[in-house]
């Protein structure tokens, strides 16, 4: 039987996942029957919502009925996140059909070839090469879903060099996630905390670029020590058995053959690589075009969409060969929709229950009486709470800083700490919540399932955790600033 093209999720990792998130829903409604219901008053303040610190009161406990935490996977689509929620899984289908039509024209595996022949033998330079490279898109542009449609790519290419399907994920997803976090210039999370905080645009470079070059040692040795694992015995792999059928698709590449021999294939890697480059233009270039930053996901899909059908033409296959990869690849990425809908249901369902300000205002309390360290870490803490039920890093930031800052200011925290603080709590964990998308997209593209993924991250994330920590007391002791 002909193996389908494109990513395939399998009934065990969806099931844990269905799981997982089933379990996490129950829990946020079982929250709004016992935390009572409470809200700021929000104003508008140069076209962004704003929450007032002192106006907090407790409202009745709204009607929320138990069957409806139950229905929230459908009635997240026509909440306020709705139209984002569709623009999530339409990008999803689009890069699910794309990869599938690369990898069943033998795309995917030409443009491999030809990247591993330009590094040869040195493929743990490429490793270090590639993870620098996407933990910079995430540290200075703030690129981070966007990078999704190469996942496929990294993940075939740990595959030729003889890794697994973690080490492309690890050297991809997670290296954006990573330089997301330690941000120097991520105008989604730094830019907007700091203007909120009324701190000099992208300030404090002195530390923060000590901090991306230290977890970029921290990554590298991480995933460099898990690869040569996997090289001295494959079968140490936590996928091993997940991953037989991928590997087999992708064997090692022969670094003497040229994929030349071939021209449309050559032509085809030309048209398809010309369309990576345009991807990577309007990565780069969104940050600093408001307009352009809107909707560069959508953007990115179509790009890929496109490159990946005209390259499949170009190459010479049929266009009902290309069709039916396309098919393949719609039916095979379709199961990832419902978890998506499930992960977006806890924050609805403790939206509706009108508990949301309430945890926040209990939280931020406990800020009120304490010293600058512990305040500090109280901040991180509140954001890594408040990243489980609201994914987007400038969302967070209008909601936590406006009552963070004044807390900071009382307890002698800087209010560039608290930014730090509030960033490296909004980023780490995106890849750690199975409620965030992009990590329950990312893992739909393999044969990794959550579980397996968070045992194999847990120790990656222990030593980001001792890492940050550490330097918010180094923030805290030279006062961190400009205030």
């Amino acid at each position: 039987m002909e193996q389908k093209a494109g990513a395939q999720i399998g009934a065990k990792a969806f099931a844990q996942s269905i799981l997982i998130l089933l379990v996490l829903m129950i829990a946020a409604g079982i929250l709004t029957l016992i935390v009572p219901a409470g809200r700021y008053a929000r104003t508008m303040q140069a076209e962004r919502e704003m929450i007032d610190p002192q106006s907090f009161q407790y409202l009745p406990r709204a009607d929320y009925p138990i069957w409806r935490w139950f229905t929230a996977p459908i009635e997240v689509l026509f909440s306020t996140d709705g139209f984002t929620i569709v623009v999530i899984i339409l990008f999803l289908l689009m890069v699910g059909a794309s990869f599938a039509v690369l990898d069943k024209c033998g795309i995917l595996r030409g443009a491999i070839a030809r990247l591993t022949r330009a590094f040869g033998a040195r493929k743990y330079l490429l490793l270090l090469v590639v993870t620098f490279f996407f933990m910079a898109l995430g540290a200075f542009f703030g690129i981070f879903e966007e990078v999704v449609p190469l996942v496929p790519l990294m993940i075939a290419l740990a595959y030729s060099l003889g890794w697994d399907a973690l080490v492309g994920l690890g050297m991809s997803i997670l290296a954006t996630n990573i330089g997301f976090s330690a941000a120097v210039t991520n105008p989604f999370t730094i830019g907007v905390a700091q203007k909120i905080a009324g701190l000099p645009l992208f300030s404090g470079a002195e530390l923060r670029i000590p901090i991306f070059i230290t977890m970029y040692v921290v990554l590298a040795l991480f995933l460099v020590a898990y690869a040569r694992r996997v090289d001295r015995n494959p079968q140490a792999s936590p996928v091993f058995e997940e991953d037989r059928a991928a590997r087999a698709k992708y064997p090692a590449p022969n670094l003497d053959a040229s994929s030349e021999q071939n021209p449309r294939l050559a032509r085809a890697i030309g048209w398809f690589a010309f369309f990576v480059l345009l991807i990577i233009v309007v990565l780069a270039s969104s940050p600093f075009i408001p307009i352009l930053a809107s909707i560069s996901l959508p953007i990115v899909g179509l790009l890929f969409l496109i490159g990946g059908i005209g390259a499949g033409l170009i190459s010479g296959a049929r266009g009902a060969s290309v069709g039916q990869a396309v098919i393949e690849g719609l039916i095979g990425i379709a199961p990832s929709i419902p978890l998506i809908l499930m992960a977006a249901s806890v924050k609805h369902i403790v939206a509706q229950g009108g508990i949301m300000d309430t945890l926040l205002r209990g939280a931020a309390l406990s800020l009120s009486q304490t010293n600058p360290f512990v305040g500090a870490l109280i901040v991180y803490a509140l954001a890594l709470l408040l990243e489980f039920f609201v994914a987007s890093g400038s969302a967070k930031a209008f909601l936590l800083m406006p009552i963070l800052l004044p807390l900071a200011d009382l307890t002698g925290v800087t209010r560039q700490v608290a930014v730090t603080a509030y960033c490296f709590g909004d980023g780490f964990s995106n890849l750690a919540y199975p409620t965030n998308p992009v990590l329950l997209i990312s893992l739909g593209l393999t044969t990794v399932s959550y579980p397996k993924w968070l045992k194999w991250t847990l120790g990656l994330w222990f030593w980001v955790l001792v890492v940050t920590v550490g330097f918010l007391g180094i923030g805290v002791a030279i006062r961190f600033g400009p205030f």
